[in-house]
């Protein structure tokens, strides 16, 4: 009986000595998929514009969706927000409301973002400071636009956006917008 109290009671140790290392790879694992995830909406962005060419009629323009979502599982650390962020509406009003210094750091202007990106991904992990994946613009494109100034995207599921090739005031943009 001694013996299975001292198995157990070592089993636990073992168990709380290793939940920091766990702790960590969850958190790296779920910042690999973070960055995986912007990398397939510049990818989804760029096909839109292969082989297509901008109009100005938004029902004609090329057109894709993508179904995006943050990591989920035990091998993954919990994600408290996820959004795609206009970094030219910012400063401005967004969603109705004057941003304000805790939203300001929400989509990263004080956690050293590039803002040469017209659109980041930000998503921020439980208890951890808010993190960006600046997403490039494919080439040919004079800017990517989100619909709204910033999409909020679901934290335990999937989010369809949808990518249009149109010709915006600026040139050639692709805007993008959470449809589902």
């Amino acid at each position: 009986m001694i013996r299975v109290v001292l198995i157990v009671l070592l089993a636990i140790a073992l168990f709380a000595i290793s939940m920091p290392a766990l702790d960590d790879a969850r958190t790296g694992i779920t910042i690999d998929r973070m960055e995986t995830e912007g990398d397939r909406i510049e990818r989804a962005a760029g096909s839109v514009v292969a082989d297509s060419m901008a109009v100005d009629e938004r029902a004609l323009a090329a057109r894709s969706s993508l179904v995006v979502g943050p990591p989920t599982g035990f091998a993954a650390a919990p994600v408290e927000r996820f959004a795609l962020v206009d970094a030219e509406r910012v400063d401005g009003v967004d969603d109705g409301h004057r941003v304000g210094a805790s939203e300001r750091t929400w989509i990263g202007l004080n956690a050293g973002v590039d803002f040469d990106a017209d659109v980041m991904l930000a998503y921020r992990l439980q208890g951890a400071p808010t993190r960006t994946v600046p997403l490039s613009n494919p080439e040919g494109v004079g800017s990517l636009d989100i619909v709204g100034g910033r999409v909020d995207l679901r934290t335990d599921g999937e989010s369809r956006l949808e990518l249009r090739f149109v010709d915006g005031g600026d040139g050639p943009t692709v805007r993008i917008q959470r449809t589902g």
